[in-house]
């Protein structure tokens, strides 16, 4: 058996966006086509090989240590964007608001893809899943610019349905239309889990 499982899943590459300026603004500016490196998207304000730690890894690392970048896209399911939106009491959300990188369509339960997933695009350009991108409270302010009284509600919304985040591991571009193919790990979860998160002793 391959270590990776090709899977009938067949995706659609709906929107794409690149943030270039992260500290003038979250939103990304929306693009029919762009080139994924090595170090991300091309002029993307989170790509880039290293980034510095944050949070996320704050058991591991003081903030700001150089690590390595496999935050470089920002994935989400068009049919998540529509429940949150749902869930906010909107008809639809821009993912420019979001800062999201792809949006694609026709992947069941894309939030929650089993990490080192590959999603490979027409071309060749293989993304590789990192873990769920767990919402944060940062596109408050831009949903707040454009639906007056709807930013706080963005959070708990998204809980679940905020994507993946990705890294690059085969390059070349991605266009609005593309399919992208879907591949999962064959490993099964870590046995041990539950009593982690619990705090219990492993067995």
């Amino acid at each position: 058996m391959p270590a990776l499982i090709p899977t009938a899943f067949y995706g659609t590459i709906t929107w794409i966006g690149r943030v270039a300026d992260r500290d003038a603004a979250l939103e990304s500016a929306a693009l029919t086509e762009i080139f994924a490196g090595f170090d991300g998207p091309e002029g993307e304000a989170h790509g880039g090989i290293n980034r510095p730690a944050c949070s996320r890894v704050a058991a591991l690392y003081k903030r700001n240590h150089p690590i390595r970048n496999t935050r470089q896209f920002a994935v989400m399911a068009a049919e998540d964007l529509a429940q949150i939106a749902a869930k906010m009491g909107l008809d639809s959300l821009d993912p420019t608001l979001l800062g999201t990188s792809l949006v694609i369509a026709g992947i069941p339960d894309f939030s929650h893809l089993p990490p080192s997933s590959r999603l490979q695009a027409t071309g060749g350009a293989t993304l590789v899943v990192d873990m769920e991108n767990r919402p944060c409270t940062l596109p408050a302010r831009p949903i707040e610019n454009s639906h007056a009284g709807y930013g706080k509600h963005f959070k708990s919304a998204a809980q679940g349905l905020r994507g993946i985040t990705a890294w690059v591991e085969a390059e070349g571009m991605l266009h609005l239309g593309a399919k992208v193919r879907l591949f999962i790990p064959d490993q099964p979860a870590w046995a041990q889990r539950d009593h982690v998160r619990d705090g219990k002793t492993l067995i």
